[in-house]
């Protein structure tokens, strides 16, 4: 009889402390008794009655899932391979357990379609340029279908956008053209610049005789070397100058 009375409290002290459960603060925990949804325990020692109520955890911090690489055909027909990112919490435990099978793999689904459907209604250069706003866009959509099952999708990114081996080649002469035309606009400004000093320079000399002393100068430095021998077009106001000097 002693025996039986210690299997008897062994049992019971088993099963009591069976229902001893701990929450962690980033979990909360659903109980259903019977089956049936009962509350939500919230972090701390928490106490359930055993076999007749079981306890679902659920991770209430922010979760990510990757959206595969996959190919969509934007508005314009160019095929791309983009694969993305999705960050989302639950809001609502009880919600995210009793309206959704899986929610992570519900939410990952839901936000590649509506990757497809954002994607295909723009154009490539749009995509390229705009590419958070078209996540925020995916993330409008998203947001709307999964707030009924306690999800809050906090951000979507765009990773890779990878574009055809033809298109890449067009885009890189494209932009070798343009690096070309700005390098040409710059010379001939720079040139353009260059002329005005000179025609200004010039303006000056002539104006003071300047000009033929230059010569002069010119004349004296390359003719150093007896062997040189140099023939100098003088131009009509050197020889002005020139009479200037000797007056």
């Amino acid at each position: 009889m002693t025996l039986l009375l210690w299997i008897i409290l062994g049992v019971a002290a088993l099963l009591l402390l069976s229902g001893l459960k701990v929450i962690d603060q980033y979990e909360r925990g659903i109980v259903l008794t019977l089956g049936s949804y009962s509350y939500t325990l919230q972090p701390g020692l928490r106490v359930v009655v055993p076999i007749f109520q079981r306890v679902i955890r659920v991770d209430i911090r922010i979760s990510t899932s990757d959206i595969p690489q996959q190919e969509v055909i934007t508005k314009d027909n160019v095929p791309v391979g983009i694969n993305a990112v999705v960050y989302f919490q639950v809001t609502k435990p009880e919600d995210a357990v009793l309206k959704i099978q899986d929610y992570t793999y519900a939410t990952t689904q839901y936000a590649q379609t509506a990757l497809r459907d954002v994607i295909g209604g723009v154009e490539l250069d749009t995509l390229l340029t705009e590419r958070q706003k078209i996540a925020n866009e995916i993330k409008s959509l998203v947001d709307k279908e999964t707030v009924d099952w306690g999800i809050d999708v906090t951000s979507i990114k765009i990773q890779d956008i990878e574009l055809p081996a033809d298109m890449k080649r067009a885009m890189a002469k494209q932009a070798e053209a343009e690096r070309e035309r700005r390098a040409t606009i710059i010379r001939s400004q720079g040139e353009l610049a260059a002329s005005k000093n000179l025609q200004e320079a010039m303006k000056q000399m002539a104006g003071s005789g300047a000009i033929s002393l230059r010569t002069l100068q010119t004349i004296e430095a390359t003719t150093a070397n007896p062997a040189n021998t140099i023939v100098f077009a003088l131009p009509t106001e050197v020889l002005e100058g020139l009479k200037r000097l000797a007056r």
